[in-house]
């Protein structure tokens, strides 16, 4: 890796964060240093927009992650032993750093995932945010003195970094989903290998990685191996040194890991997939209820675990609804995410869209109708949404992935939470009514782990627990429940005064 330097408006040194392709990405990063490729083989990091191959990063093989966790457990105690205020400024550095860099990192935000600016800048705002969070959690309360049974004896509840945190994240939120494990773990204390996802190494592992070397991390802290899911992902799930493994993707894919980690007495935190309904209630706000709708369908093209998969509105609004919604679908700017103005991207890539326009056609030809959109153009597929649906059609029961909004009518109350438990998942939803005592009611009888009432499920706040139920994962992330899971609460009792025992 190569620095340039520049001077900010205050005459500051700033080191520039070198992103841009020919400034070479094609490295590991292990122990505080950038590793060649070598004779790894090489992973092809692609535009989605255009097909074009950005750089290559090296495939990491096992033998690599046996060292990164090596190392990481090397670097875990003294790591662990530095006050916590030194801990908290280098995570509280690394946010600003992402502020100096924003410009750049919307700009590969587009190039390597297929998200355009109002995307960047959402997710950006979400990382920093997860990082002043995780930054304060370094000087939270280290533990607590109970009473004790036992005359004369103190029981202390102390908090102590779990170890080595496992990682692996996706291709979707790749900064985001990284930092919110990222940076709490650092700042409880522990150190970090980290796998991101083969779609995404710079913007879900290897730039976070040069903003933490820049924000002073001592070596050994952070490691970061890119590599195929299939080729490393047992092994490194499945690994013996960690305490904690984290995993954000497919529900299929996060029971493998679930019970690789369990199998190494590993705690692990899945957030897995979604099949999200937003509900429209007879006495709901229409036009409100049809911009959230159309954000929470459309926004990066669908791709997110908490997008609305399903939009199960009452029939008395029902054909209004859908008129509304297809409006905003058709309206919707398509194009490559670096021009301005543009609101939908690509999908990541053919899989991704196959699976998506697979759905399509399936459910069309089971009795559909396409009412907005419903075509395709390499990996730009159009705003689509589609009337007469039911629960059954493959664009309603599974978690599509795309910008598709299948419409779902229902007559009562109790049939839409029906409609919406009808599914393994149970991650993330929506009530829309003007009666919020029934949105409530409804909310309650929602068997997910999040529910917005007169909002749509794509809402995430770093002070506020997030996950899900059932195949929707196990644990939340952010704030103090995710440093339950980074952190481990040992007993230690002090008996102060001389103990009387039986015999």
């Amino acid at each position: 890796m190569t620095d340039t330097s520049t001077r900010s408006a205050d005459g500051r040194d700033v080191d520039e964060l070198d992103i841009a392709p020919e400034t070479g990405w094609n490295a590991l990063f292990l122990d505080g240093e950038w590793v060649p490729a070598g004779d790894r083989d090489l992973i092809d990091v692609e535009n989605p927009a255009t097909r074009t191959t950005l750089t290559t990063v090296p495939s990491a093989t096992e033998d690599d992650v046996d060292e990164a966790y090596a190392i990481a457990e090397d670097a875990q105690s003294a790591w662990g032993q530095r006050p916590p205020q030194e801990r908290a400024a280098i995570v509280s550095d690394a946010c600003a750093l992402l502020g100096e860099y924003a410009d750049d990192l919307e700009w590969l935000f587009a190039v390597e995932c297929g998200g355009v600016q109002l995307k960047a800048d959402f997710e950006t705002q979400l990382a920093q945010g997860t990082m002043e969070v995780g930054a304060g959690l370094a000087m939270r309360d280290g533990g607590r003195r109970k009473d004790s049974v036992t005359p004369g004896k103190e029981n202390l509840l102390v908090r102590e970094p779990a170890g080595v945190v496992g990682v692996i994240t996706p291709w979707n939120f790749p900064l985001y989903l990284t930092s919110r494990v990222v940076a709490p773990a650092i700042a409880l204390g522990n150190s970090v290998v980290l796998k991101p996802d083969e779609h995404t190494p710079l913007m879900g592992g290897l730039v976070l990685a040069r903003v933490f070397e820049e924000a002073g991390l001592p070596d050994g802290v952070l490691n970061v191996v890119p590599g195929y899911g299939h080729e490393i992902g047992d092994h490194f799930s499945g690994h013996s040194v960690p305490s904690v493994m984290s995993f954000t993707g497919s529900s299929e894919v996060g029971r493998g890991v679930g019970q690789r980690a369990v199998g190494a007495y590993t705690e692990p935190a899945l957030e897995l997939g979604g099949n999200n309904a937003h509900v429209v209630l007879p006495d709901a706000d229409l036009e409100r209820a049809i911009d959230a709708g159309a954000f929470g369908s459309f926004t990066h093209q669908g791709q997110e675990c908490i997008s609305i998969t399903r939009h199960v509105v009452h029939e008395s609004l029902y054909d209004e609804y859908v008129a509304g919604l297809a409006d905003r679908a058709a309206q919707l700017p398509i194009g490559d995410p670096r021009e301005e103005g543009t609101l939908v991207g690509p999908v990541i890539n053919e899989s991704q869209r196959d699976k998506i326009v697979g759905f399509l056609e399936e459910s069309v030809a089971n009795g559909a109708t396409v009412e907005a959109g419903g075509g395709h153009d390499g990996l730009f597929i159009e705003p689509t949404v589609l009337s007469g649906v039911t629960s059954d059609m493959p664009v309603a029961c599974n978690e599509h992935f795309g910008p598709v909004a299948p419409v779902i009518p229902f007559e009562t109350d109790e049939e839409a939470i029906e409609i919406v438990n009808d599914t393994e998942y149970g991650l993330s939803g929506s009530v829309h009514s003007t009666d919020v005592a029934r949105a409530r009611d409804v909310a309650d009888a929602m068997e997910t782990g999040m529910v917005h009432i007169n909002d749509q499920p794509l809402n995430d706040e770093p002070h506020v627990a997030f996950g899900g139920v059932g195949a929707s994962g196990l644990g939340r992330y952010n704030d103090e429940w995710i440093m339950d899971t980074l952190t481990t609460l040992k007993w230690i009792s002090i008996q102060r005064e001389p103990r009387e025992y039986p015999y």
